[in-house]
């Protein structure tokens, strides 16, 4: 194998790595506290099992997730390539204002946030070093998407994959969410997501073609649940 062989497969492997990295549930930027009104939903008997879980996952997917956070994700995945800040931050802000529910944009920031801390841990790259000083001068947001987008275009994943990685994400989260608040066994969480393929699927495609002035999530009953859920008395989960 030629040397430059070699070094195109290492980069190819160091990219599906990243990605393998990125779509871990070890991955420490807090998305185990949220269930994105899940708990709502469970606390309403709106969500009773199995049957009801999927279909309120498919519902974020092709509404929300394909519509909103991987338009905002390809968006900053195709600044990151071209080195340009000012793209992903107009993607953050769109976002931003496109998301209703104020838990969730909290919860994107967060997490957003965090994951751009640990990448700056992790490697050396100058636009997360300017994307953190713009959110230190408070003049970007950080939300989640973007920060991924922006993470695995610098990596070198895909666009697609990376799309994919942010469905497999959301999913096995709200899973996780879903085994602490119904009795939901590890075998049956594992025929939810392999149930959510189509899904997924479905929300990629739907991002392919959108641009960020394109973002148009709708899903009027999860906006109205998270509301009531930001003054529930009792809360297991932030959102």
């Amino acid at each position: 194998m030629s040397d430059r062989a070699a070094s195109d497969r290492g980069a190819s492997d160091d990219a599906s790595l990243e990605s393998f990295r990125l779509a871990d549930s070890f991955l420490p930027v807090g998305t185990y506290t949220v269930s994105y009104a899940l708990e709502g939903f469970i606390a309403d008997d709106r969500v009773e099992d199995v049957t009801d879980l999927e279909e309120i996952l498919e519902t974020y997917l092709r509404r929300q997730v394909g519509p909103a956070d991987l338009v905002a994700l390809r968006a900053a995945h195709a600044a990151a390539r071209e080195g340009d800040l000012e793209a992903a931050l107009a993607a953050d802000r769109r976002l931003t204002a496109a998301t209703l529910p104020a838990e969730f944009r909290e919860s994107a920031r967060k997490s957003g946030r965090r994951l751009l801390s640990l990448q700056r841990d992790l490697r050396e790259e100058p636009l997360l070093e300017r994307y953190a000083e713009r959110i230190e001068a408070e003049e970007a947001e950080g939300t989640y998407p973007v920060v991924l987008g922006v993470a695995t275009g610098l990596a070198g994943v895909d666009e697609r994959e990376a799309c994919l990685l942010s469905c497999h994400g959301f999913a096995t989260g709200m899973l996780g969410a879903a085994q602490r608040l119904l009795s939901l066994g590890h075998t049956d969480a594992q025929r939810v997501l392999d149930g959510l393929r189509p899904a997924m699927r479905d929300a990629v495609d739907d991002s392919a073609n959108r641009t960020i002035e394109d973002m148009t999530p709708f899903a009027p009953l999860v906006d109205v649940v998270s509301a009531e859920h930001e003054r529930a008395d009792r809360r297991l989960f932030v959102s």
